[in-house]
């Protein structure tokens, strides 16, 4: 596959976007918490990996690795151009709020909520601990497929992991703290429930050994 892709044979490439897209959408989709920027960085991820396609190496494993590395760079351009646009938007005076009555909506507000509680936490760590935290935790890679993606050692992969892992846990308690704070009707977690950040910070990294 590696050797059809550099020499720009476009089933190859076919082949790829269909056996990766997905995993690529949902990478982008827990850095970034936001559907259609996801869904953006799919398409800019894959238009890069056939731009790019010569520079890969002809010898090697799953190319998922090169692949959610051009995503977590490009999640990453996302965000900062995020903030640039809020903090435009900051200047402005603020629209009068438009009430959305689409029928679609009431089923995916349960999904958003706790994707934005997640994307909270996660976006109080600092960048480096967010990355490896999802490709190791949630997109699957185990740390030196992790190390490939992001382009440094297998050591910084596993202490950058073990920090994100214990600030998140931290953060996600927090986080659900300011929630039980704002609200009266949702019940509370049972004894001994993790939230959202917290049990999946606890979630073993492939390749970690006990």
């Amino acid at each position: 596959m590696r050797r059809r892709l550099r020499a720009g044979e476009r089933a190859a490439f076919a082949e790829l976007y269909d056996r990766w897209a997905r995993p690529v959408y949902q990478h982008a989709l827990w850095l970034t918490g936001d559907w259609s920027t996801a869904e953006d960085i799919m398409s800019e991820t894959f238009l890069a990996a056939w731009r790019g396609r010569e520079r890969l190496d002809a010898e090697g494993g799953s190319l998922r690795p090169w692949l959610l590395g051009i995503a977590t760079h490009r999640a990453e351009n996302a965000r900062r151009g995020v903030r640039r646009r809020i903090a435009f938007l900051a200047r402005r005076r603020e629209p009068e709020a438009v009430a959305d009555f689409a029928p679609e909506v009431a089923a995916r507000v349960d999904d958003a909520r706790r994707l934005e509680a997640v994307q909270e936490s996660l976006g109080r760590l600092r960048r480096h601990e967010r990355e490896v935290l999802v490709l190791c935790v949630w997109s699957g890679l185990d740390y030196q497929q992790a190390a490939e993606a992001l382009g440094v050692p297998v050591g910084t992969v596993r202490s950058r992991l073990s920090r994100a892992r214990a600030r998140l846990a931290r953060l996600a308690d927090e986080a659900q703290r300011r929630q039980a704070a704002r609200t009266t009707v949702e019940p509370r977690t049972g004894r001994g429930e993790m939230t959202d950040g917290a049990a999946l910070a606890a979630l073993p990294a492939r390749g970690e050994t006990a």
